[in-house]
């Protein structure tokens, strides 16, 4: 039987104090940056979408979601003019905004599920991010899914996300505060999970929560002691895990701070 889909924006710790002790202090949400000419224009964006493209990024679905989303717009003001470089950049709480590269590398691979194959202009479905940050990759996120569920567990950085994102009322992209680690059963199946952080191991949480068919993207620390990409596929035959390049993300953290 269907069950109603909540209200968002979500708290998922409804009886958690309101002003609980040890709590990081909240990020400021600064003003976006205003869309100048030379910024906003869609030559810069094409450019750095070109890079991608010779980076080795081939899924047009991922290319044109990447040229679609002004990510100067989820940086501060003053690192505006590096927005469109291949680099990450600080966002606050210690948490970056990660590299267009990598950022369109994990989507593509997302875009490679099972379900998927043979399928190159057909979007995903309903998808859970991990780690909101800024809320730039729910935004591209939202270019190649039919839904988005996007889960930070940091107050000051979900209040940014949604400052971010409420201009472009996207009305499929639904911002919840939470503890990512165990993902968020009322949203699932999935038919992707792609996490922003790495943890010693991909949450049980999430392969139950991900559809036959379905996908996980996530970093998970390596045998060699850094953080490898993994990509988790759920078939009719069982759970099939394969590992890719070594990367470099924030660690993955239970609870809401």
């Amino acid at each position: 039987m269907a069950t109603q889909r909540p209200g968002f924006p979500v708290r998922l710790t409804p009886n958690a104090p309101a002003t609980p002790r040890g709590r990081l202090p909240v990020a400021p949400v600064r003003p976006m940056v205003p869309a100048t000419p030379s910024m906003a224009s869609d030559a810069i964006r094409a450019r750095m979408v070109q890079r991608l493209a010779a980076q080795g990024i081939a899924d047009a679905r991922v290319l044109r979601a990447m040229g679609a989303v002004e990510r100067h717009r989820f940086v501060d003001s003053a690192l505006g003019n590096q927005a469109y470089e291949d680099t990450s950049l600080p966002i606050g709480l210690g948490q970056t905004i990660s590299k267009p590269n990598v950022v369109a590398r994990m989507i593509e691979l997302l875009l490679g599920a099972p379900a998927l194959i043979g399928k190159p202009q057909e979007r995903l479905g309903r998808v859970l991010e991990i780690g909101t940050g800024c809320g730039y990759q729910a935004a591209v996120l939202n270019h190649v899914a039919r839904e988005v569920y996007s889960i930070e567990r940091l107050r000051g950085l979900h209040e940014r996300a949604r400052t971010n994102l409420r201009e472009f009322r996207l009305a499929t992209v639904h911002l919840m505060l939470g503890d990512g680690m165990v993902g968020y059963a009322k949203g699932a199946p999935y038919a992707g999970i792609i996490a922003a952080a790495g943890g010693e191991a991909v949450p049980d949480a999430w392969v139950d929560q991900l559809g036959v068919g379905g996908r996980i993207v996530a970093p998970t620390q390596s045998l060699r002691g850094g953080q490898a990409l993994v990509v988790i596929d759920k078939t009719a035959r069982g759970v099939e895990r394969l590992v890719l390049e070594a990367v470099h993300f924030v660690p993955l953290k239970s609870g809401i701070a």
